[in-house]
């Protein structure tokens, strides 16, 4: 941080006034997280927060207000961990944001520096040193990670230490000169001319695979030694609740608890301190369930797990209840999913509101049925009602094959569907809300040859890799719908493929059939865009997964062939579709855009 000209005049006020005055329990206010008189607070550094690589220390003492503390806050980038500390009603700074704020569930402890004596019981066999090389940097950052901590870019943390604003103290074995622990310090009359004269201790971290003993002692002991030399007045650190050892370590060595709070982001780093965990069944949910329960957990919305099996959950917020089934909630009504289930009521709906979809019958098992077959000269097979691809053949070209396939879609549903065979790619479009939120394009089931193994054995393997990856959701069929695709390709089962060809083994592109996915939202072209919206319209349906034929993502064309009342939303990555879901279910517990301005006090700061 840039040193004001008026450092040194201060610091210098500062000493002065605590000389003669005694102890620094009676010469120093001690109270951070108070009102401080105008006194302590002329002069201060105004706005502070200091950049640690990992994230920043935010001093909340600096900040004049609320919303300018509340803006900072609000600059955390992603993938970093910024800690505001020393917050003055810190309740009052996260009423402000709720969806996006919390008070860390940590106590803050504080050693009185003028109370420090010399160790009588020093740690043996450990050198515990300023940060003297790049080296100790990275070594630093080795450790950081063995612990389960985030990281600093090692320029960072190199630049820093030539500071007097920071202090990066390592311990290094004397055995084996290799660096097993790493603490930092804050000198607050450096960082913002603080007249409490105080100093605080982050991120200590001992290397979990040493078995040398009280390096950790050893480094929060030399730290205070330092900042005692410096005649500072205190040293404050921050611990979770629950972490009795460390709390036992700090309060042996003469640590107090002070009513000091720290204010965070809810982001997913710091997940594990404000979201509210299921107490059991969470792992057993497939992994569409899973997407939204671990949505809503880091939203802070309480998940109930009704029954892991079907991924019935039920999610509570504010006084709100819903009910959920992967992406199917109570906002979707029977009407709305009868809609959908039924595909020919599907079909009229969206012709009669002048949308496309192919031309198609109801089977009726005579010669209509033949006469439509010649007419379009290739169709689609399909249960009228039916999920996951059951039932469906496509490509239909003579009568006896008609016959089989009608045959099939029978064992489903009673009602048979006819539609004509349209080429193209089959696009996926998830409408959240009536707004597009992801597309996709997805490919049948398809394997590559070894030139070693049989078409079967590719096919099991691939279908073994599948399910491994989608928790059991998605396998290949070994069935007779595969078969007649391998034999149409001009292949047997049990024929080896040659090393790199590429056999489609499914005629449909679902996802539970070993179906693959390609994301395609940034260039959906805007009239496929502004066509599924409108079928979401039709449908009066809240989350809908549509699929489409089309010739090119990128083009106007497409026929609309289903709707999918529950989509399965983990298949849509990067695509925020957990987020909208559960943005829909708990509009309270939305994101605050970037740039958002607070109202007054009491006033309604949900976004959207």
């Amino acid at each position: 941080m840039e040193q004001r000209p008026d450092r040194d005049r201060r610091t210098s006020r500062a000493h002065a006034r605590s000389a003669g005055r005694g102890n620094y329990s009676r010469q120093l206010s001690t109270r951070s997280w108070d009102d401080q008189p105008a006194h302590l607070t002329e002069g201060l550094t105004p706005d502070v927060a200091l950049e640690c690589g990992w994230g920043r220390l935010i001093f909340g003492q600096t900040f004049a207000d609320h919303e300018r503390l509340q803006a900072e806050v609000a600059k955390e980038e992603p993938g970093r961990r910024d800690v505001c500390l020393y917050v003055r009603e810190p309740h009052v700074l996260v009423s402000r944001a709720p969806q996006e704020l919390f008070i860390d569930p940590s106590h803050t402890y504080r050693l009185w520096l003028h109370n420090l004596r010399s160790d009588q019981d020093p740690v043996r066999g450990l050198t515990v040193r300023k940060m003297a090389r790049e080296a100790d940097a990275d070594a630093v950052n080795r450790i950081y990670t063995a612990a389960g901590m985030v990281t600093a870019p090692t320029e960072v943390l190199w630049r820093n230490q030539l500071t007097r604003t920071f202090t990066y103290l390592v311990a290094e074995d004397a055995d084996t000169g290799e660096v097993i622990g790493t603490v930092t310090g804050v000198d607050h009359v450096e960082a913002f001319g603080d007249p409490e004269q105080g100093t605080s201790l982050w991120c200590l971290a001992v290397d979990p695979q040493t078995t040398r003993p009280g390096v950790g002692r050893a480094l929060v002991r030399t730290l205070a030694e330092r900042y005692q030399g410096r005649k500072r007045g205190y040293l404050d650190l921050s611990v979770v609740h629950d972490n009795a050892p460390a709390i036992a370590l700090y309060e042996k060595m003469g640590f107090q608890r002070v009513p000091v709070f720290a204010v965070k982001r809810k982001n997913p780093i710091n997940e594990r301190l404000f979201a509210a965990q299921p107490v059991e069944h969470l792992d057993d949910l497939n992994p569409y369930a899973r997407l939204v329960a671990d949505e809503a957990l880091r939203r802070g919305v309480t998940v109930h797990i009704v029954d892991a099996e079907s991924g019935l959950l039920r999610l509570s917020h504010g006084g709100r209840t819903l009910q959920t089934r992967e992406s199917l909630s109570e906002l979707t009504t029977a009407v709305a999913l009868a809609k959908c289930d039924d595909k020919r009521l599907t079909r009229r709906l969206l012709d009669d509101a002048g949308l496309r979809v192919p031309r198609g019958r109801v089977a009726s098992h005579d010669a209509d049925d033949v006469a439509f077959l010649h007419e379009v000269g290739e169709v689609v097979v399909k249960p009228a009602r039916g999920e996951q691809g059951q039932g469906i053949t496509v490509g239909v070209t003579d009568e006896d094959a008609l016959l089989d396939a009608v045959a099939l879609a029978e064992r489903y549903c009673p009602d048979v569907l006819l539609e004509e065979f349209v080429r193209g790619d089959d696009l996926r479009v998830v409408v959240i809300d009536h707004k597009v939120i992801a597309a996709a394009v997805r490919l049948p089931a398809m394997v590559v040859g070894t030139g070693e193994h049989t078409i079967s054995e590719l096919i099991a393997a691939t279908s073994r890799r599948r399910a491994a990856a989608t928790g059991g959701e998605a396998t290949i069929p070994m069935d007779e719908l595969t078969t007649r695709c391998v034999e149409a390709a001009g292949y047997e089962m049990d024929e080896v493929l040659a090393p790199g060809v590429e056999l489609f083994v499914r005629r449909t592109a679902n996802l539970h059939t070993g179906g693959t996915i390609q994301d395609v939202t940034s260039v959906l072209h805007p009239d496929l865009a502004a066509a599924s919206v409108r079928a979401s319209e039709v449908l009066d349906i809240p989350v809908v997964g549509l699929d489409l034929l089309v010739p090119d993502v990128e083009a106007p064309d497409h026929v609309f062939i289903e709707a999918n009342e529950r989509p399965g939303l983990a298949n849509h990555e990067p695509q925020p579709t957990a987020e909208r879901f559960v943005d829909l279910l708990f509009p309270s517990t939305r994101a605050l855009p970037r740039g958002w301005k607070p109202g007054a006090v009491g006033a309604d700061h949900r976004s959207g």
